[in-house]
């Protein structure tokens, strides 16, 4: 099935839902409440800190949240008592299975509103979201509409107001229980057994990349500081290793890995170096020290915010890059809002191999942050 052919299928239930949409009213009592999104890793597991208030503004109810498969795994343990519903538009299998698991008495729509129609047909009583999506009827289905803030925030915390009361307790990591790992092989698990840290080049956009020789420097300096590199990496990042380490000089991890094996490997290592991209926000997550790089990010927006406050990640950026002046979030213009969402094609500062913002992160800026952290861990 198309990614098209599910939203019309999506919609098609919605729409007779939707013409009694005057005649709902908002629930007293909430037993049940469904989380609508279709997000990338790092935004759904930014979904966190609302997870947690519902769950302490609602402690009995049912939550389910849609993923994308890859990500359901993560939510195995039930982290704040919430199920993963595997969602794909393509998968009409998935689709059918998100229909089917309502009533809902609350549903709570963030990032696209194209997911208000998702909620409406998977009988959400209540639905509640940001407004001002375009174009403006993905907002139809909104019975309760927020605006985004007039003063800088995360978003992870912002995504926590849309519910009323106060903010959620600062993540622990016994909050989130560990996703089952697959055994790693025998040689794998000899590696791990000694001291290392990661390193994962890879991005969800190539202008989110840091020059591959800086790895390459890098990886070397985390060896002369008596630990052992590792690479990591997504299915489709295995080259983007092969081009970093020709030489395969130390082990790869990338496209042999899912995300509930990412998890503990992070979880026995020193220290994860990354740029601004999902496994940025499982480092938090697991707990590990983690130094992200924001180029075209912004990293008050995608950092650590309020939630994660306790947590050991270190952002390394160019803190005023003229060239990061879009002021969107999912299509939002927010005024305080100062981040960059190009590519290689349209970034204005591409420097043939990588985005200017990317190169001005010196070698020296991720060594130092890296030495600091790992030195406040012995």
């Amino acid at each position: 099935m198309s990614r098209l052919s599910g939203r019309i299928r999506i919609i098609a239930r919605a729409i007779p839902k939707l013409a009694f949409k005057a005649f709902r009213n908002k629930p007293t009592d909430v037993s049940s409440i469904l989380i609508a999104h279709h997000l990338l890793l790092g935004d759904t597991l930014l979904l966190t800190p609302l997870v947690a208030k519902l769950r302490v503004r609602y402690p009995q109810a049912r939550m389910a949240l849609t993923c994308p498969k890859a990500i359901v795994p993560l939510y195995a343990g039930h982290p704040y008592g919430a199920e993963a519903l595997p969602f794909d538009p393509r998968d009409a299998a998935s689709v059918s299975a998100v229909l089917k698991s309502g009533p809902y008495d609350l549903g709570i729509v963030v990032g696209d509103n194209r997911h208000a129609w998702l909620a409406i047909a998977a009988k959400c009583r209540w639905i509640v979201g940001h407004g001002d999506d375009t174009p403006a009827w993905k907002n139809w289905p909104l019975d309760e509409s927020h605006a985004y803030p007039s003063k800088p925030a995360a978003w992870a915390d912002i995504a926590a107001t849309l519910i009323d009361g106060p903010a959620p307790a600062r993540y622990r990591p016994s909050d989130w229980p560990a996703p089952v790992a697959a055994s790693f092989a025998p040689s794998d698990a000899a590696l791990l057994a000694q001291p290392y840290v990661v390193l994962h080049p890879g991005a969800s956009t190539s202008v989110k990349r840091w020059p591959h020789d800086r790895w390459r420097a890098l990886a070397r300096h985390v060896e002369t500081l008596g630990y052992t590199p590792v690479w990591s990496g997504g299915p489709g990042e295995v080259e983007l290793i092969r081009a970093i380490d020709p030489e395969a000089r130390y082990v790869s991890f990338a496209g042999r890995v899912g995300l509930g094996d990412l998890w503990h490997l992070f979880a026995g290592s020193r220290a994860l170096v990354c740029p601004d991209t999902g496994v940025a926000h499982l480092g938090r997550m697991v707990s590990v020290p983690t130094i992200a790089l924001f180029g075209p990010g912004n990293a008050m927006i995608h950092g650590a915010g309020e939630f994660w406050r306790d947590s050991r990640f270190r952002p390394v950026t160019i803190v005023d890059m003229p060239c990061r002046d879009e002021p969107d979030i999912f299509r939002r213009k927010i005024a305080w809002v100062r981040r960059c969402d190009r590519n290689e094609t349209t970034c204005v500062a591409w420097r043939g191999d990588h985005a200017a913002c990317m190169g001005l992160i010196s070698l020296d800026m991720v060594r130092g942050a890296l030495e600091e952290m790992l030195a406040e861990g012995l």
